[in-house]
């Protein structure tokens, strides 16, 4: 691509290009959402990506801070998005730690050992209508 066309790549093209989510789609409604902060604020999916930018997303339980390093309007493989991106080692390490912390407590916590059957269903349905206000 010429230095020109790759200046201006979208921040939903670029997040679905880097893989973070799986269709522009997704990422067009995390980035509308709040989920995705462009050098620390709320943006709009038509917004430009500029090499050295630092983004925060979020997916699930997880938020990974990067820097942009690479623009790329097309979707790649796996090892070709990781060159797109740098994830910061604080932003790796509280992932880490929260996972283990999650981990830990469904370990030590009794009522999460396996998922509801019908007839548990049944009675957390009770038991949320029976204490709705």
């Amino acid at each position: 691509m010429s230095e020109e066309k790759q200046a201006k790549v979208r921040l939903d093209k670029w997040l679905w290009a880097a893989r973070f989510f799986k269709t522009r789609a997704i990422a067009k409604t995390a980035i509308e959402s709040g989920k995705v902060l462009y050098d620390g604020q709320r943006c709009k999916v038509s917004r430009n990506v500029d090499v050295g930018a630092k983004l925060q997303v979020r997916q699930g339980f997880d938020e990974k801070t990067v820097t942009v390093l690479q623009l790329s309007e097309k979707r790649g493989s796996a090892s070709q998005a990781q060159v797109l991106y740098e994830e910061s080692a604080q932003s790796i390490k509280k992932r880490m730690d929260e996972a283990d912390r999650r981990r830990k407590f469904a370990q030590s916590n009794p009522l999460f050992d396996h998922k509801p059957n019908k007839k548990e269903r049944r009675q957390i349905s009770k038991f949320r209508e029976d204490t709705s206000f």
